[in-house]
């Protein structure tokens, strides 16, 4: 686990069971406004990882793909809160953000797990936790988490804490 430089982490996960607990520790630390990009190639691990982020934050349903709906919209027992689950993938530029009423998402009471996020990157808010995820073997993925502001950097610190007892 080494620390590349204040805001940045970069850890590996040597099996999808462990890919869904490193979410769950992720999503149990997620406050209102919180914005996670997850970016990588095909099979990389995003949507087992954002599975993980739905469960850590105690939403009411699994956390599945939604590639072809564009948009799922969680909810919890606890609260009134939401967690937004967009997949980006088949968007080709920004301008189709009204399609899936990005605006309003971003102005909601909730958090955002983003995957595929390149094409609507500069619509983003500028601070946000971006995770790249890479496919090492079969079973092994590369995490390398990169914060943008303060509330970023504190979550990865939480996170490494939680995580790493460091």
């Amino acid at each position: 686990m080494p620390i590349l430089k204040e805001g940045q982490l970069d850890i590996i996960s040597h099996s999808a069971e462990q890919t869904q607990r490193l979410g769950a520790r992720l999503g149990s630390l997620l406050q209102v406004g919180d914005m996670v990009c997850l970016s990588g190639d095909m099979g990389a691990g995003k949507t087992v990882f954002a599975a993980g982020i739905g469960r850590g934050w105690g939403a009411k349903t699994p956390l599945t793909s939604p590639t072809f709906t564009l948009v799922h919209d969680h909810r919890r027992d606890v609260d009134s809160l939401h967690l937004y689950h967009l997949d980006c993938y088949r968007l080709e530029d920004p301008d189709e953000a009204d399609a899936i009423g990005l605006d309003r998402i971003l102005r909601g009471r909730g958090m955002v797990i983003l995957e595929w996020p390149e094409p609507l990157e500069s619509l983003l808010p500028p601070q946000r936790l971006w995770i790249e995820l890479r496919v090492l073997e079969p079973t092994r993925r590369n995490f390398v988490f990169e914060a943008t502001g303060k509330r970023y950097e504190e979550l990865i610190a939480k996170f490494r804490e939680s995580t790493f007892g460091v």
